[in-house]
C-alpha cells in the first residue's frame, strides 16, 4: 500500500490554511496557517517532507459559473512556485463555499470572532481535503442495488 499523505491548502492571500490526511488517506486534520510572506514556499515544502507527502490538493475559489476568479490567478501563483520546488502531484479542488462553510461551523461552535479568525483558514483547508478523499472513496464505493 502507498503510504504517503495528502496536503490540503486553502489559499488565501494572506494566510494559507493547511491540513494533512492520514496514511490511509480517509480522514483530514488541520494542521494550522502559514503566512504568505514570501517564505511560504519553503514551509510547505517542509511539511511535505515531515509528513510524507505525494499529493496536495489545493482549493481553488471558482465563481459560480464554474470559470476561475481573479482571485484565483493570484492565488495559483503560489502552486505555480511549488510545482518547481516540490515534485509531487498537485490536484486542483473546487473550493466554492468552504470557506462559508468553515464559517458556519465556528459559529455553531459559539467560537469567539478573534478565535474564528485564526481558526477558519485550517479548518477551510480541513474541509477542501476531507471533500476530495471522500470522493476517491465513493468513485470506488459499490452501488447499491
Amino acid at each position: 500500500m502507498n503510504s504517503t499523505r495528502v496536503l490540503g491548502l486553502d489559499l488565501g492571500e494572506k494566510r494559507i490554511g493547511v491540513a494533512v490526511s492520514d496514511e490511509f488517506r480517509t480522514v483530514a486534520r488541520g494542521l494550522g496557517t502559514i503566512d504568505v510572506d514570501g517564505r511560504e514556499h519553503e514551509r510547505i515544502k517542509a511539511l511535505v517532507k515531515q509528513y510524507n507527502v505525494g499529493r496536495i490538493v489545493y482549493g481553488v475559489p471558482l465563481r459560480n459559473d464554474g470559470s476561475i476568479s481573479s482571485r484565483a490567478e493570484k492565488m495559483l501563483s503560489i502552486i505555480t512556485k511549488l510545482k518547481q520546488l516540490i515534485p509531487v502531484e498537485f490536484v486542483p479542488w473546487d473550493e466554492r463555499m468552504t470557506t462559508v462553510e468553515a464559517e458556519n461551523i465556528l459559529l455553531l461552535a459559539d467560537i469567539s470572532r478573534k478565535k474564528r479568525k485564526k481558526i477558519r483558514d485550517k479548518l477551510a483547508a480541513q474541509i477542501i481535503l476531507q471533500s476530495y478523499l471522500d470522493s476517491l472513496y465513493l468513485k470506488d464505493a459499490p452501488l447499491e442495488e
